[in-house]
């Protein structure tokens, strides 16, 4: 059994109009998404801006209210709300830009703390004990404590979102682009630390990004997705040396290679692509511009590619 099972959602916004603000139409965000996450890997979810991942991630956590399909956590159906499961403490999440996710008015130990106080009762003296073991899991001695997220670096204060949460050992993170805001050199070690604590925590990530170059190094599973659908889902094998959708295939193709002859090679896949992209792009998305069904490839390989007539 899966982990997290998400099965036909679907999260659309209401279009408002007119004097009164009526609802007169809807922005299908996410538009019938399934996609299994097994205990202990890495689900990569890839797309460009405004193609829903970011979405479905604040979906799953309830940040974003559910339209149609179900979700399914550790055996419960968290579509229905907390009543049989409060899955809060068990699903955390990871923000894209460290600078704003952090309480600028709070101290570490305080913001730390927060999902501590909120579901577990604990003395001030355990509390404190319990944060700063935490801040040495992620790399940060006790001498941060009492400090401001201003003085600290993004990489430091990605490690310090992090360790809150990872306070309460939940099962899954949402990492939603968690490295996009830092330099390169500090996105190694941030990547490094997330895949070292999923080892020692048996972790499970959703990790959102559009860098498939990052994706491509982290994930056991990966997702494209496209206008609120899937349009293709396999491993990196898969999707890196087998791409089938042409959105993919481009995706792929515009990734940098220091290899001369793969380097040559991409080239003219992106030169080819670029050249038939507009017009190969009608045959693989239905006459309202959705892409189609996902069907099999192999077993591990998925793309939303017409039926063949």
């Amino acid at each position: 059994m899966a982990l997290l099972d998400l099965r036909n959602v679907k999260i659309h916004f209401p279009i408002k109009g007119g004097v009164l603000r009526k609802t007169i139409g809807h922005t299908k965000a996410v538009d019938g998404v399934s996609i299994s996450i097994e205990e202990g890997t890495t689900y990569g979810l890839v797309g460009e801006s405004g193609s829903g991942k970011s979405t479905t991630g604040r979906g799953i956590i309830g940040l974003n209210e559910i339209s149609g399909g179900k979700i399914e956590f550790n055996g419960y159906d968290i579509t229905k709300g907390r009543k049989e499961y409060d899955y809060r403490k068990d699903i955390q999440m990871i923000f894209q830009d460290p600078y704003s996710s952090l309480n600028s008015k709070k101290r570490v130990v305080d913001i730390i703390a927060e999902p501590l106080r909120n579901f577990s009762k604990m003395t001030k003296e355990q509390e404190r004990f319990a944060v700063v073991e935490l801040l040495e899991k992620v790399g940060l001695s006790e001498d941060n404590l009492y400090k401001y997220p201003h003085e600290f670096s993004g990489g430091q204060r990605q490690r310090i979102g992090i360790a809150r949460a990872i306070a309460l050992n939940p099962k899954l993170i949402i990492a939603d682009e968690p490295v996009s805001a830092l330099d390169v050199s500090v996105q190694a070690q941030v990547l490094n630390f997330m895949q070292k604590i999923q080892r020692e925590l048996n972790l499970s990530y959703l990790f959102i990004s559009h860098d498939l170059g990052i994706i491509q190094h982290v994930c056991d599973k990966i997702g494209i997705m496209y206008k609120g659908r899937l349009v293709e889902e396999g491993t990196p094998q898969d999707i890196f040396r087998n791409p089938q959708h042409i959105y993919t295939q481009r995706l792929v193709s515009a990734i940098p290679d220091i290899d001369p002859q793969q380097r040559n090679a991409k080239r003219e896949l992106r030169l080819r692509i670029n050249q038939t992209y507009q017009n190969d792009l009608n045959d693989y998305f239905d006459q309202e511009g959705l892409a189609f069904p996902l069907r099999p490839i192999s077993e591990t390989h998925y793309a939303a590619l017409p039926e063949k007539g």
